[in-house]
């Protein structure tokens, strides 16, 4: 890695965690720049705003094109094949700080967060279309298939409604969507979900 490349990869390192511990609005440059070990000067060289910053951070890290579909199918199973993706989706999020706290926290009021979420549904919602579709043996619409990805991948990336009554905070990163769902019964709601998937189409 070159030295740039590096003092870039520092400074997106240090506004991951900051972002993700005090929330954007709340994490001075200075701080970013202390903790990534570079003079302020080159953060904003790199990034002329906070908002690049984010910008980056999110566009670069919030992307599932790398993930291996193929040991998430479970042929002739579509609903454990949705509680597999499922569980992959969770060990993402552990990894990520953007995954598990950022986006979720700051969709709300920054419009490229925002745009850049979206993307991210419609990128998950082709990966779950996908394995859905391979764990189904037998010929079948491809319309069904595509409404139950987008019932499943709906219910992963909202926060649970009940437990959000009478809260007028923000997602914090304690709570994301992924998680607010295990207040749920994922197998059920899997069950459910594929109910319609299990026989050929007419």
């Amino acid at each position: 890695m070159t030295r740039s490349r590096e003092s870039r990869t520092l400074i997106l390192d240090a506004a991951e965690r900051l972002f993700a511990e005090r929330g954007f609005d709340a994490t001075p440059t200075m701080a970013i720049a202390d903790l990534a070990g570079v003079p302020k000067g080159l953060l904003f060289y790199y990034f002329p705003t906070k908002t690049d910053l984010l910008r980056a951070l999110v566009g670069e890290r919030l992307d599932l094109d790398p993930i291996d579909t193929s040991g998430l199918i479970a042929r002739g199973d579509p609903a454990q094949t949705l509680l597999n993706v499922t569980d992959r989706l969770r060990e993402l999020q552990a990894e990520s700080a953007v995954r598990r706290v950022i986006v979720w926290r700051e969709h709300r009021t920054h419009p490229e967060v925002r745009e850049k979420l979206h993307e991210y549904r419609s990128q998950l919602q082709a990966i779950v279309e996908r394995v859905l579709g391979a764990s189904i043996l037998h010929p079948i619409a491809a319309r069904r298939v595509r409404t139950a990805a987008a019932a499943w991948v709906a219910i992963i990336t909202t926060p649970t409604l009940l437990d959000r009554i009478g809260e007028d905070e923000p997602i914090t990163g304690e709570e994301t969507p992924i998680d607010s769902a295990e207040s749920a019964d994922l197998p059920a709601l899997a069950d459910l979900i594929t109910a319609g998937l299990r026989e050929s189409a007419a």
